[in-house]
């Protein structure tokens, strides 16, 4: 009986997020988290739009994609190198995709309505990895800004 009511008040095991399978769509979920926490907070608004590009971008309703955000944010944390997310990204999708992509991500940047330092220099990074020009990125770029 002691061990009865033990087991009762045993810790349940917290609910863990299984890792994603590193593919495309999960890639650019990761580097959309990248984006949101590239100035050290994650705001609410920023994971608000990350949800809403991933159920546009993949057909998601809303708790779908907050579960996809969710698998995505662990794939961001196991995945240290911004290069290898981005090039599963880049060997997956064509240039229109990929610029779509980029705006995403400013979409992301933007969406606290303040701009840091760390989110350009990690934007312009991905930019180069995804193979975007410097004149067509500053243009996307302008596009989100001035929306």
């Amino acid at each position: 009986m002691f061990r009865t009511l033990k087991a009762l008040f045993k810790k349940a095991e917290p609910y863990e997020t299984p890792l994603p399978e590193a593919d495309a769509q999960h890639a650019m979920g990761a580097l959309l988290v990248r984006a949101a926490k590239a100035d050290h907070k994650i705001l609410f608004e920023e994971l608000q739009v990350i949800d809403s590009i991933l159920a546009r971008r993949f057909g998601l309703n809303p708790v779908e994609a907050s579960k996809m955000r969710a698998a995505c944010e662990k794939l961001e944390k196991e995945m240290p190198e911004t290069q290898e997310m981005t090039a599963i990204v880049r060997n997956a999708i064509s240039m229109e995709e990929r610029e779509r992509t980029l705006k995403a991500l400013w979409q992301v940047v933007y969406a606290d309505g303040v701009n840091h330092e760390q989110e350009d220099v990690l934007l312009h990074h991905i930019e180069k990895l995804l193979g975007i020009s410097k004149d067509r990125a500053k243009a996307l770029q302008s596009e989100v800004r001035d929306g």
